[in-house]
């Protein structure tokens, strides 16, 4: 089994919101996705590296709602709510043996389509998050090339991601037990705390953050 880095995921009430963050935050603006009609949710995208993106994801006012919680707690957004850096994803080799090792705790291993493509995803019943975003949702995507060599390439390289929670040893035994390798950093917080993920990529304007501060 092999695990990598595969997208960030920006969560946003809508994909318009979501698209001006991006491009006030890094100075570029994201790409159109497409649809997930299971899901009834739509997307951008933004390459950041040859296997490596981010994705802008919002509720489809076009499509009916699901018959489920939508995934990336989606449906805890309120309309003027800010987008927010939500969660990260995991790109493995064998989904159902890195979902075992993870224990249950990223959700159960379902089909997916965007368009033409298709993919593996776990996703927890109830739409919330592992390890409040802080521990990867996994993928297996069913057909190579990468998504990402698809999307015009805008300057934007992840440098690092970090990853900020009270429990790190818990994360880090996550990310080892799923063979996790790659640019990943792992810190402590007090107990109390809220988690969160700080992005750190390279632009045409030069180095920036996402989101630029912890919670408050």
């Amino acid at each position: 089994m092999q695990t990598l880095l595969d997208h960030l995921a920006v969560a946003a009430p809508s994909l318009a919101i979501g698209a001006d963050y991006i491009e006030h935050t890094l100075g570029v603006r994201p790409q159109p996705g497409g649809a997930h009609p299971r899901m009834g949710t739509h997307n951008l995208l933004l390459r950041l590296g040859e296997s490596i993106y981010l994705e802008v994801i919002a509720p489809d006012p076009a499509a009916p709602p699901p018959q489920r919680p939508r995934w990336f707690e989606l449906d805890r957004l309120a309309a003027d709510s800010a987008p927010r850096l939500a969660t990260w994803v995991a790109r493995t080799d064998d989904i159902a043996a890195a979902s075992k090792a993870c224990g249950g705790q990223a959700g159960q291993v379902e089909p997916m389509t965007r368009g033409a493509l298709s993919w593996r995803i776990t996703i927890p019943a109830d739409g919330s998050l592992p390890g409040d975003g802080v521990a990867p949702t996994l993928i297996q995507w069913d057909a190579s090339p990468h998504p990402a060599t698809r999307l015009d390439d805008l300057g934007c390289t992840l440098q690092a991601l970090h990853l900020f929670h009270p429990d790190p040893a818990g994360i880090r035994a996550t990310l080892e037990a799923i063979a996790f390798a790659g640019p990943v950093e792992i810190h402590a917080l007090p107990a109390d705390a809220v988690p969160y993920l700080q992005a750190h990529i390279r632009t045409p304007r030069g180095p920036r953050m996402l989101p630029a501060a912890a919670p408050a």
